[in-house]
């Protein structure tokens, strides 16, 4: 009868015996936030994106997607042997300057 109890409170897993996991609640940090929010726009992930956008403030995660913009600006301009402005203007499909 405990057994039949344990399984009503914590439900099997995918295998059906294993309990089922769920992972704990913790703090997102703005990279994280960014991370995932820029990548749930560029998926056109509407949910994912706004799930995101309320793990931290709207300032932490404006910064955090600018300091990833500058980031993968940088890498860009590293792989391409060119400048990240030069880069940042061909993403943005804006003349060069």
């Amino acid at each position: 009868m405990l057994e039949r109890f344990r399984r009503h409170i914590r439900p099997a897993g995918r295998d059906g015996n294993a309990p089922a996991r769920r992972p704990p609640d913790r703090q997102h940090n703005l990279f994280e936030a960014a991370a995932v929010y820029v990548a749930a726009c560029a998926e056109n992930d509407p949910d994912r994106s706004a799930e995101a956008a309320r793990w931290v403030s709207p300032e932490a995660l404006s910064f955090g997607v600018n300091e990833l913009a500058c980031r993968a600006l940088v890498a860009l301009a590293r792989e391409r042997g060119t400048s990240p402005q030069h880069v940042a203007r061909s993403l943005l499909g804006l003349p060069a300057a």
